[in-house]
Formats: structure tokens, sequence, C-alpha cells
């Protein structure tokens, strides 16, 4: 059974706490604290496997968790890290997160491993935490928590051309035909269960990939029919053949065919409109007398003038294909040669914390306690030490309106605010 869509849940390593311990030792009555510091908790990374093509293992594994890192240890031992998950993927697996929809990461082209949630840091042992005026600290800071996310992968197929069409019009029987592919053939609807790729290979110039999407019909882009399920492989496609049958030996009319597809596939991503679009009328082997140039005159001057080429073939005679794929390919050489990517639109590193609470007290004259979960949350993940971690820093005092709470306490400058053994001076 080939899967190209499963909703899996991950979660990365929770890091582990600091610890509180002090030195114990013999002639050495007083010793200073010692606790160690606890192990940064594993990455959830996704990387591509080229010998993958389907997703069918998340079918049956839905929770994927890193491993969380060891608490620190006395004589400032410091805790093992946890180990890293590593998730294999098909190329062109897009990542999402499952309620927003939005693209977490797009495994194909150079992309070949991504972090997509990284461990916690381990807390810091009691050791970081004597000053002159404090030198029995009996705190430790706790490790970073997981992050977890529900995602969604969905493989799209990689392909330079999407070959589109009504079901049983004899897209199958061209790709056989021009590449090394061996789609399942029949007279029947519905024969092409799966996404088929092939590569076609051309005299005098480079190949390019080619795409069977099993056949498409009215309503597709609602979810009628099988077509639904691989309107996804279109999208990383540059160029888009049109297969339809020109002798309408099941009755249907080519022309409204073309326009029922179109309808689809612009129902379901309107930039597929801009697609370079080309026809291929196929089974003019069938054709009797004049059938077939009254047939191909009313494709053309229906579809020609809109910049869409129509070309008589026979995917089981050969007639007319060679000329298709010299068109298509020059097509491809007029467009942008970079690979269609999906840009990023979710960042799991960035943290919501706005609903946590949080408390700002006045210790003494002088000394202002800020602390709770928003708070240490937000210094466990703040690079302090950096630029921008200090300005990510200052704008979250003012955004939560800290400053604000301070500032009607009586803070003057030059005060202290103590936040979980971290302290600040502060100024306007």
């Amino acid at each position: 059974m080939f899967a190209d869509s499963a909703k899996i849940y991950i979660r990365s390593g929770k890091g582990g706490d600091g610890h509180v311990s002090f030195r114990r030792e013999l002639y050495v009555p007083a010793g200073g604290p010692d606790g160690g510091d606890g192990g940064k908790g594993g990455d959830l990374i996704f990387e591509v496997d080229e010998g993958l093509n389907t997703l069918n293992e998340f079918r049956h594994v839905r929770k994927y968790c890193a491993k969380d890192g060891e608490p620190g240890g006395k004589r400032r031992c410091h805790g093992a890290d946890g180990a890293d998950l590593v998730i294999k993927v098909p190329p062109g697996t897009i990542i999402k997160e499952t309620e927003t929809g939005k693209v977490i990461a797009d495994m194909s082209h150079d992309n070949k491993r991504e972090i997509i949630l990284r461990g916690g840091n381990g807390g810091k042992g009691n050791q970081h935490y004597a000053t002159p005026t404090m030198q029995v600290p009996k705190y430790a800071q706790p490790g970073q928590p997981s992050k977890e996310l529900n995602v969604t992968l969905e493989l799209k197929v990689i392909a330079d051309v999407g070959l589109v069409g009504f079901p049983n019009v004899g897209k199958s029987t061209f790709l056989s035909r021009v590449t090394n592919a061996k789609p399942k053939i029949a007279n029947y609807h519905f024969t092409t269960l799966n996404p088929n790729l092939g590569v076609v290979d051309l005299e005098g110039t480079d190949g390019f990939v080619i795409a069977d999407i099993p056949g498409l019909i009215e309503g597709a882009s609602e979810g009628v029919g099988l077509g639904h399920e691989f309107l996804k492989h279109i999208e990383r496609t540059k160029v888009i053949i049109h297969m339809v049958d020109a002798a309408s030996t099941e009755g249907r009319d080519p022309i409204q065919d073309i326009k029922a597809i179109n309808e689809e596939l612009i129902s379901y991503n309107p930039e597929l409109a801009n697609k370079p679009q080309v026809i291929g009328a196929n089974k003019c082997d069938v054709f009797y007398g004049t059938e077939e140039e009254t047939v191909i005159t009313l494709l053309k001057e229906e579809f020609e003038p809109k910049g869409i080429k129509v070309f008589p073939i026979s995917a089981v005679s050969g007639k007319g294909v060679k000329e298709l794929l010299y068109y298509v390919k020059e097509q491809l050489n007029k467009l942008d040669q970079e690979p269609i990517t999906f840009e990023r639109e979710y960042f799991p590193d960035e943290v919501d914390y706005s609903n946590e609470p949080y408390t700002v007290e006045k210790v003494e004259d002088g000394l202002y306690s800020v602390e709770g979960p928003r708070i240490e949350r937000m210094l466990g993940y703040t690079n302090l030490d950096s630029e921008k971690g200090f300005e990510f820093f200052q704008r979250f005092l003012r955004d939560n309106n800290i400053i604000e709470e301070l500032e009607e306490l009586g803070i003057c400058e030059g005060d202290t605010v103590r936040m979980y053994g971290l302290e600040f001076d502060y100024y306007k």
C-alpha cells in the first residue's frame, strides 16, 4: 500500500536538572557548592533516506521521542546528554504543524537533514550560584523542558513534469513508452493507484523526470474519487502535460475534459494555473478518415490562443511523442532552474510564554524579585551572553509589563532585580 501522508507525535528530550550538593571531605568542614550540571536533552531530527519512497512506516509507529538528559550529580559531575532521535523520511517529504498546516521543513533537494525540535539544555548546578554574599546556594537550575508537536508528513514527488488526465486516457502507456518506468496498464479505470516516476532521456539534450499522477475526476479538489489523494504531487512540477482521449473512445469530450481538469487544479491550488501546460491528444491511431484532423483542429482553436500547444500523439505507436517531449524540454529550459521548494512558515523554537504566571515583588529596599514559570522558561531559552539574546530579554520584560510593575513598586536606578539566581542592575 502506497502511503503519501501520515500524522505523528514528536518530542525532543528534556534537559537534566542541575544538582544541589556541597563538598564534604575530611578536614574540609565548610566545603563549597559542588552540584553538577544536567545533561542536554536529545534533538528530534529528520533525515532524508534515498532508499525510501513511501511513508508506510509511519502508519504503524505514531510516537517519536528523543531521550532526556541525565541530572547532574555530586562533585561537579555532569549529567549525560540524552541521545538524539533521527527519523528517516523519503526525499520530497514536507513536515507541517498539524493544527495550522504551516510548513516546518521541506526535506528535498539540498535539505537532507534538519533539527526540527531541539532538546532542552541541562540546568546549572548550584556550583554556579556561589557569590560573596551567598556562599551556600541551595538552588540549582532545572533543565529546560522538552518540546513537543503533532506534525503531518506529506510526500510530494520530485518531478519536473506532471502528467495529468482523466482515468483511462493512456497516461501509463505514455509513461512506459518514454521512460524506463513499468506502470500497471489495463483497460479499466484507476489502474494507476500510486504516482509513478520515470526519467525521460532525449538525444542531444538533458533528460527530465516525469510523474504520472493517478486519474483525476471532477470534484477531486473537494475529495471526490482518488484524485484528491494525489493532487499534492502536482505542486512540485514545473510543466503539466494534459493527456486526453482525443478519439473519445469512451464518449468523452476532450475539450471539456481539459477544462474540468484545469478547474480541479486551480481549486486545489490557484498557483497551479501559472504553470506552463501542453496537451497530448492521445489515441490518434484509432481515428477514421478525417476525424483526426477535425478533432485536432478544434483542440488547437480552443487552447493554442491561450498559449497551450496541442500535439496529436499515439502512446501505443509512438506517433508525435518525440515532438511533444522536445517541446516540453524547451519549456523547462525557459524556466528558473531552481528546484521548487516550500518555504518555512512555522518555527518550533519560538516559545509562547503568554499563558504562564509570574510574580514581581519588592524583597527589601534596593532589591526586587521576579519569578514564576514564565520567567524561568524565558531564561532557560535565552542566551543572555549574546547581544541578540539580551535584546530579546529586554523586549520580553517590556512586552510583559514587568518593567512597568517594577516601577509601580518604586524601583530606582541602580537597584537590583533578582531572577532565579541571576541579578541585574536596573537603569532606565
